[in-house]
């Protein structure tokens, strides 16, 4: 193995000669404390950065086992040490000369949640940090010298304050694991004791603005009211109070701009966990929830939506619906369909952005129109059977009606951010104004399909077989755009980076024509589960900008794509 002075020597040597010459210096080389793999040269200033491994012995950075000894733990300081590297690395990342991305340095970005990552493995062994560094240029021109010093003074001083446990926040890093542990005692809670969500008293769930997700100074604490109210003893030692949710049907009511949709907002990312002082350490969601929304111009392929729409002109089968251009119900419809068919046991759902008519059909709308002259059969009618005959809750906002009154089993009304429980009230006056709604509590809700993608959906060569992603809400399978604008609760690049990878591990390995997309997912994250997310990665070097996505992203992903064939 070559030594960090052969680098140096290496480097100095290349002064002054083209970018391409950067290709000599790949390989392994021994630094005192860690080595250092260069493992992909960029072509030029201006393209991707470099990409390179740091590897260092757990006895060298001395981070106690006591923190290293379940996968949750791990997750936990993975985290932690990204976070760490990465404010390490601002102060030089100013100081960048040269060309293009010239004295870079990158490590993946963490946001307010904590995600299973893949910019720093601790192995049994050895921890791996994962970064990219702009090889300095000026023009197309090696600056050999700048490139030294950011591989003997800048690079390892970042390593010695970020990854040796004596040197970081000891403090802060034991409590990121403890805390971690504290929420995943809540969430299995919820499923002790019947409940599909927490939210602790005390927590700030307003952000700073709608470009940022950090939490609203000033931000009034959140007050569970009397009757939801619980208390929650956690491994820590701590005991907190807060409103525990009952699986079921709940309302959200109240005015505009007291709150609805913040709390619901919360709700639909509490389905991760969140870093200390994030003001929603403790909103915690069943992890197999799902935000539905309308998604108008979205394309549907041969989905089951005959629980809510039916009988429609041409008699179209609504059994197995395809359409590349579906309307706001239509794709409302869909999405709960693809959501259950991905296991999910709880819907979030807000009247701002879904369809009206898919919603609700108020009494004197019936009366007009006969039932077998309206397709759409109202989501006020199949959310009870919902939960009576297949055991899925769900939480909505509403504002504009009470059509759903009859229904709840819970109705919490905000006011200027204060809850409180009005369940009776709305029932006298659901029982009360003249109209009663037909009793819907024996109905059935209608089947679930599993659908079986086919071979040709993925049956291009080249170029136009690969997948990558493109920011958040973008995946492109050769030139063809998987728009996932519309999937609310994916909150990281890095998880849109992971989802593609996943969908190339999926049509190279899993298609088979005989495993359902949920089955195929579950074969997804049982191989990551025992090997990890690089065991799926399809390229020789291992990215270290992958964050794993929750089973109803990768599914709702695959359900986006405009090219995917189902068997019939």
């Amino acid at each position: 193995m070559k030594s960090a002075e052969d680098l140096e020597q290496l480097l100095e040597s290349l002064d002054g000669r083209k970018y391409s010459a950067y290709k000599r210096i790949k390989g392994v080389y021994e630094y005192r404390q860690y080595q250092l793999a260069i493992d992909h040269i960029q072509v030029d200033p201006f393209a991707p950065p470099s990409k390179m491994r740091i590897m260092m012995k757990r006895e060298t950075a001395g981070i106690p086992d006591e923190w290293l000894d379940s996968k949750h733990k791990m997750i936990a300081v993975s985290d932690f040490l990204t976070r760490t590297f990465w404010k390490g690395i601002q102060q030089w990342n100013k100081a960048g000369q040269g060309t293009g991305k010239s004295g870079m340095i990158l490590i993946d970005r963490c946001g307010q949640e904590i995600l299973e990552r893949t910019s720093v493995l601790i192995k049994a062994d050895h921890l791996e940090v994962r970064l990219e560094i702009g090889l300095p240029a000026r023009g197309r021109r090696i600056l050999g010298k700048a490139a030294t010093r950011i591989f003997r003074e800048i690079l390892p001083r970042i390593v010695n304050q970020s990854l040796l446990y004596r040197n970081v926040n000891q403090e802060a890093m034991i409590n990121q694991v403890i805390l971690m542990l504290d929420q995943i005692y809540i969430r299995e809670e919820l499923q002790r004791k019947k409940l599909v969500a927490f939210v602790a008293n005390g927590s700030i769930l307003p952000r700073e603005s709608g470009v940022s997700d950090k939490p609203l100074k000033g931000g009034i604490p959140f007050t569970s009211p009397k009757k939801f109210e619980m208390r929650i003893a956690l491994p820590s030692g701590r005991t907190i109070t807060g409103m525990g949710i009952p699986k079921g049907i709940t309302l959200i009511v109240g005015g505009g701009y007291h709150g609805k949709s913040t709390l619901l907002q919360a709700l639909e990312l509490g389905v991760y966990h969140h870093i200390a002082g994030d003001g929603r350490e403790m909103v915690i969601t069943r992890q197999d929830a799902a935000k539905i929304r309308a998604e108008d111009g979205r394309n549907i392929e041969k989905v089951n939506i005959s629980p809510f729409i039916n009988n429609l002109p041409g008699k179209k089968n609504t059994r197995q619906f395809s359409s590349e251009n579906a309307s706001g119900s239509t794709s409302q419809a869909a999405n709960v369909m693809e959501a259950l068919e991905a296991e999910a046991s709880l819907l979030l759902i807000d009247e701002d952005t879904s369809a009206t008519n898919f919603m609700i059909r108020d009494g004197r709308m019936q009366k007009l129109i006969a039932p077998d002259k309206e397709p759409i059969t109202p989501f006020t009618n199949k959310v009870k059977p919902l939960f009576d005959r297949v055991g899925v809750s769900t939480i909505l906002i509403v504002g504009g009606s009470g059509d759903y009154f009859d229904v709840a089993d819970h109705i919490i009304m905000m006011d200027e951010y204060q809850l409180k429980d009005v369940t009776e009230a709305a029932k006298t006056i659901a029982s009360t104004d003249g109209y009663k709604r037909e009793n819907i509590s024996n109905h059935s809700f209608g089947e679930i399909s599993a659908r079986i993608p086919l071979k040709v959906s993925f049956s291009r060569t080249g170029k136009e077989n690969r997948v990558k992603a493109k920011g958040r809400h973008t995946i492109l399978y050769g030139r063809e755009q998987i728009d996932m604008s519309g999937l609310e609760q994916l909150v990281d690049d890095s998880q849109t980076n992971c989802i593609a990878v996943m969908l190339d591990f999926f049509k190279n390995e899993l298609l088979d024509e005989k495993t359902t997309i949920s089955q195929a997912a579950d074969r997804i994250y049982t191989h990551i589960e025992q090997f990890g997310l690089d065991s799926i990665s399809p390229y020789t070097v291992h990215p270290g900008n992958l964050a794993l996505p929750r089973k109803l992203e990768f599914c709702a992903a695959l359900n986006r794509y405009r090219g995917l064939r189902i068997k019939a």
